[in-house]
């Protein structure tokens, strides 16, 4: 998450939970796991989802407001 872009949509609370849930797994978390398994992988993933689903929403409204 390093620009601007990878933020988008993504609420200041939302961001520091995330840095503090991606520590604690680097701290306490299990140790290897596969892609699918893998807690970091899980929250970069739904972290993606959201930034999509708000890019997604804001190109919706770009396009009703004729911008």
């Amino acid at each position: 998450m390093g620009t601007k872009a990878d933020r988008e949509g993504l609420s200041l609370a939302y961001r520091i939970l995330y840095r503090i849930k991606y520590l604690g797994w680097h701290v306490y978390g299990p140790a290897q796991l596969d892609e699918h398994n893998d807690p970091h992988r899980r929250l970069e993933r739904e972290g993606a989802t959201k930034v999509a689903a708000a890019r997604r929403a804001r190109l919706e409204k770009q396009a009703r407001s004729g911008h």
